[in-house]
């Protein structure tokens, strides 16, 4: 009688705690939303297309959430309070509101994941260097100086295994086709930052052209890393190669059609949503 009584005392308390268990397991680890404006250029609208269907469908499989939103009004400190990560797929904030609001939400601890045009800028433009915290301390690129074309594929090289986004990744692996930049500043020279890949010489020469310099037959061009102060990613994907020549805008290529580049993305991306801290903190000027 007395092991009955413990077996049914137990089975009421599994039953009442069951229903609990049953949402902790269906909470979301973090949670993500996306901001983008797919408006500018077909091969960032058509990445923005792909990632706002490749990121949910990581969400269901690795237990996070995703929200997108091309109302960057949204950037507010109200809103942002709800999420873990910031993505910026395209493009980045204008008004002096929504920079404050993303500067203030990395400065106390926020989580970021920028792709491809988000790092752009060139004065004079559309997209002006007008944002010095952005493009000279956070990124650390400065401006955009120059860049390949068309969009190929690259060897790209693992600096550092020890980082949370890298450690599964080959040595070198063969990235997804993309528009490759390069910058104004010299990131090597930032102690503030850490390149997570660069562009193997084993590409060169990377572009088809046909201009002589859209082709790049050596340098040193990284196109992932961190900033140290920060818990952040940028990489320079996230530029589709698009049927131009002949009107009909078709796309050519995928940017999460490279599984290490894939795996780099994901596993990126759920260092930003855990509790790790970044790899070092200290004081923003």
């Amino acid at each position: 009688m007395l092991r009955s009584a413990k077996i049914i005392l137990y089975l009421a308390a599994f039953w009442l705690a069951a229903p609990a268990l049953v949402a902790q397991k269906g909470a979301p680890k973090f949670k993500v939303i996306a901001f983008y404006t797919a408006r500018v250029d077909q091969a960032h609208i058509s990445f923005v297309h792909e990632a706002n269907k490749w990121f949910p469908a990581m969400a269901a499989k690795y237990h996070f959430s995703y929200d997108s939103t091309n109302d960057w009004n949204n950037l507010n400190a109200a809103f942002l309070s709800r999420y873990q990560v910031v993505l910026f797929l395209d493009t980045r904030p204008e008004s002096p509101d929504q920079r404050v609001a993303f500067q203030q939400y990395m400065d106390k601890g926020g989580a970021w994941m920028g792709f491809h045009f988000s790092g752009f800028a060139l004065t004079p433009s559309v997209y002006p260097q007008n944002w010095d915290w952005y493009h000279n301390q956070f990124l650390g690129s400065g401006e955009y100086k120059s860049n390949t074309w068309r969009p190929t594929s690259a060897i790209l090289r693992v600096e550092d295994k020890e980082h949370p986004s890298t450690k599964h990744l080959d040595t070198t692996f063969t990235s997804a086709p993309s528009e490759w930049y390069r910058w104004n500043n010299d990131l090597r020279k930032n102690p503030d930052i850490k390149v997570l890949l660069s562009i193997d010489p084993a590409s060169f020469p990377l572009g088809t052209g046909p201009k002589p310099h859209e082709i790049w037959h050596s340098g040193d061009y990284p196109v992932a890393w961190t900033n140290l102060h920060y818990k952040m990613i940028y990489m320079n994907m996230g530029h589709n190669d698009m049927d131009y020549e002949h009107g009909t805008n078709k796309e050519l290529s995928s940017t999460f059609s490279s599984e290490m580049e894939d795996l780099f993305i994901i596993d990126g991306l759920l260092w930003l949503g855990s509790a790790q801290q970044a790899p070092r903190q200290a004081a923003h000027n």
